[in-house]
């Protein structure tokens, strides 16, 4: 996901985001409180197909169910489990991330994290349950680690950099 904001004076701030599925959308926050949201074209990005406007309690309420917080899919309870100080976790591969191209076994995850990758999901679905140190990973991969919150934290580290 791509991120940008900058400030609009006189009318508020304006976010676009890029999404991993390719769309594009930029929301503006007026000092008034009104929300404008735009979707764009994906073949012209510059090309709005799509306008709505929302007063500061639509906004919230909108917020609230895209984050969550009055739905939770059922698809997602299982995404982290906590069963006292373990934790599982899924993790999407950006393409940037310097784990990328390089294997379990060079990253040498559990030993630098104390993490154990229970399962590697590809992009075209293979899955690789328990998977050994030579299975390299790749873009938009999904890693399922098990571990402790300070070891994720060390994974992720390991994930976004690599083996440096």
């Amino acid at each position: 996901m791509n991120f940008r904001e900058c400030d609009l004076p006189g009318i508020g701030k304006k976010f676009v985001l890029n999404t991993r599925s390719g769309d594009k959308l930029a929301i503006i926050v007026h000092d008034d409180g009104r929300r404008e949201l735009y979707h764009f074209e994906y073949d012209d990005p510059d090309q709005s197909i799509s306008m709505v406007t929302l007063d500061d309690d639509e906004a919230r309420y909108i917020s609230a169910i895209i984050g969550g917080v009055t739905y939770k899919p059922r698809s997602l309870e299982s995404i982290e489990v906590a069963l006292d100080d373990l934790i599982i976790e899924w993790y999407r591969l950006e393409p940037g991330f310097g784990c990328i191209g390089h294997t379990i076994g060079e990253l040498d995850i559990r030993a630098r994290s104390g993490v154990t990758v229970i399962a590697v999901i590809e992009k075209n679905h293979t899955k690789h349950i328990s998977p050994g140190p030579e299975l390299e990973l790749t873009p938009d991969c999904i890693v399922v680690a098990a571990g402790e919150r300070e070891q994720h934290k060390q994974f992720r580290h390991i994930l976004r950099n690599g083996c440096g």
